[in-house]
């Protein structure tokens, strides 16, 4: 929850400007390491720190490897705020990483449909994703914590 505050704050700049500065996304990975990292270091953590960093590389390398598939489908800052989500996502374990990035797909998909069946919108009009990927990780929480 310490990290929610800078994930809202990348999802209105993200609404506002259709872009994820660096200024913002490659602090929040970092501090997610590191207050994790911490974390794990208390008696009585209820995550994994090593699940953490692996969720951070897999939740990135996917958004990455979109990214490489089609760069005007999906920015590069939505790769660096997938590290600092993955990683917070994974601290909890890989039902809630899946769960979290699956919601920001489903969240994204159902926004661009509205829009489409509104005709505010075509097939190839780009929308902020960032809103949608914190979200979805929020979601991944909340539901990782009601299952658990």
């Amino acid at each position: 929850m310490v990290l929610a505050p800078g994930a809202v704050l990348l999802a209105v700049v993200d609404r506002r400007v259709h872009r994820l500065p660096d200024v913002l996304t490659l602090p929040l990975a970092a501090a997610a390491v590191l207050l994790l990292g911490g974390a794990a270091l208390l008696p009585g953590h209820a995550g994994s720190w090593t699940s953490g960093l692996l969720g951070g590389l897999t939740l990135g390398g996917f958004y990455l490897l979109l990214f490489l598939i089609n760069p005007n489908g999906m920015g590069f800052g939505d790769v660096k705020l997938a590290l600092a989500l993955g990683v917070a996502l994974g601290w909890y374990g890989w039902t809630v990483l899946f769960l979290g990035g699956f919601a920001g797909f489903l969240f994204g998909a159902a926004y661009g449909l509205a829009l489409v069946l509104l005709r505010r919108a075509g097939r190839g009009t780009g929308i902020p994703f960032g809103p949608f990927m914190a979200a979805g990780a929020l979601t991944g929480v909340l539901l990782g914590a009601l299952a658990g």
